[in-house]
Order: structure tokens, then C-alpha cells, then sequence
């Protein structure tokens, strides 16, 4: 797997399809790696030059985290990286943050956008339900530096889980597969750094993105990130929203045909 040396950080990425092809660049969660995207990649592929990769402190992708950086800058220097001009950003949580600030920072580079369950930088906390909060409690009691496994392994399935439902209404395989994708990570929980922020935060700057978007957020996903989905679909100027039944924070892992059917529409609807 082929890795951009930046300062700092070695950054895993992989690509697919035709480069003459309009370009995807693939974001994923903070629970998960670039292979949360294996079940969307090979159909996306026939259509897309489809770039994916691991952030810093994620995944495969070395970091050295006595060394600032800004996110999105790293986004927009793979692009440079593999000579593309424009790409359709497609983020999932923590990632779908990341395709916010890549299209507000650089929207000359950005011809559509992507969110799934996503984040919003510097949008006000939302509080959760007593019930999130119980829950998210419980994983805050673990020390990550201490029991990286066990924190990492009570975090997904808080995430995969959701709200409204409990662990034996999911698919095991489905639970399975969330925790496969967020293992990798456990040797990251040290990491961290100063991430230099966007400014203005994404959250004062929605209206500001002119590309066609799609918010996408599970029917059980955790209430901050329904939230943050209606904030999108409200707030960006050209938005469509999708909430997937039956699925919480990981739609595109555990509907992985529904959801990626449902991009692959989209993206042909808009000429992306």
C-alpha cells in the first residue's frame, strides 16, 4: 500500500479505477480505517478514480505527533499528491468533519460533498439522552492509555449500537465487522498532537459550501450526530438528506449495498 511522506506523518492511502475518471477521495470514522470502504470501493471504482486513506493517528498511517498539522491540509495534499483537480469528498464521522473543513478550506478543489453521520467543527455540544450518557460514561471510565483494547472495544460498540436498540438486536456479523475496523486503532490511542483547526469552525460557515451535498445519518445513530445530520441538511445551500432504517453511526458498513447504491445514484444525478 503506497504512503505520502508529509512532515510529520506518513500517510497510507490506496486508489482504484481509472484516474481519467472523476476522482472520490474517501474519509473514514474515527472508529474505523480505509477499509471501512471495502464493501462501496470495487462498484464506485468502475466510474471513479477512488482514493481512500488513513488520517494521522489512524489505521496504517504513521505519525509523529510532536508535529502540528491541520487535517484538511493533509486531504488537499494527497490530492496534489495524485495530480487531482476537483474530487466528490465522501466523510464518515470524524472523517465527515474532515470533508466539511477540505470543502470550506479548498472549495476550488471540492466538486460535491459527503457526509455520514458526521461531525460539525465547532458546532455548540449537544447533550445526549441519560441513556447516551450512561453509556458514554462507561467508556470515558476507561483509561485508553491503561486498557487500549478494552476502550477502543467499549467505544465501537457504543457507536455501532446507537441509540433506541442494544447489542443482541444487531447482526452479529455486522458487530463483527465493526470491531475488525476499529482494531487497527488501538495502537493509536496515545496519539494526538496539535491539530490546527479550521478558522472560522465549519459550524459559523455551512451556507458557505455551493456544491451539491448529501447528508447521510443512521435512524439510530447517537443523538449529537442527528443533531449535527439536521444542521447540514438545514444549513448547506444545495443539501439532500437520507436517514437509513435500521443502522446507527456506521450506515455505509451495516446497510453497505443500501447505502452505497444510494451514493452511487446520487453521484450520477449531479454529473460527479
Amino acid at each position: 500500500m503506497p504512503v505520502l511522506e508529509l512532515p510529520g506523518a506518513g500517510l497510507r492511502y490506496e486508489t482504484a479505477g481509472a484516474v481519467s475518471d472523476p476522482a472520490l477521495l474517501l474519509i473514514p470514522a474515527g472508529i474505523a480505517t480505509l477499509r471501512m470502504w471495502d464493501e462501496q470501493a470495487e462498484a464506485l471504482a468502475a466510474q471513479h478514480f477512488v482514493v481512500r486513506y488513513d488520517p494521522r493517528g489512524f489505521g496504517g498511517t504513521s505519525h509523529d505527533f510532536s508535529v502540528p498539522f491541520a487535517n484538511h491540509d493533509d486531504a488537499i495534499a494527497l490530492l496534489d499528491h495524485l495530480g487531482i483537480e476537483r474530487a466528490t469528498v465522501v466523510g464518515a464521522s470524524r472523517g465527515g468533519a474532515l470533508a466539511i473543513d477540505v470543502a470550506l478550506a479548498a472549495p476550488d478543489r471540492v466538486a460535491g460533498l459527503v457526509t455520514i453521520g458526521a461531525r460539525i467543527g465547532g458546532h455548540p455540544d449537544v447533550a445526549p439522552t441519560p441513556d447516551e450518557q450512561h453509556r458514554m460514561d462507561a467508556v470515558d471510565a476507561i483509561d485508553p492509555l491503561t486498557d487500549p483494547a478494552g476502550y477502543i472495544r467499549l467505544e465501537t460498540a457504543l457507536f455501532a449500537v446507537g441509540t433506541g436498540r442494544g447489542e443482541s438486536d444487531l447482526d452479529p456479523a455486522f458487530l463483527a465487522r465493526a470491531h475488525e475496523l476499529a482494531e487497527p486503532n488501538i495502537a493509536h490511542v496515545a496519539d494526538d498532537g496539535e491539530q490546527v483547526p479550521l478558522d472560522p469552525p465549519a459550524a459559523e460557515r455551512l451556507g458557505e459550501i455551493a456544491v451539491p451535498t448529501l447528508a447521510i445519518v443512521g435512524e439510530h445513530d447517537l443523538t449529537p450526530f442527528a443533531v449535527q445530520y439536521e444542521a447540514i441538511v438545514e444549513s448547506v445551500p444545495h443539501a439532500t438528506g437520507i436517514r437509513v432504517a435500521g443502522t446507527a453511526h456506521l450506515p455505509s458498513v451495516e446497510r453497505a449495498d443500501e447505502v452505497g447504491a444510494a451514493l452511487r445514484r446520487w453521484l450520477d444525478e449531479h454529473g460527479l
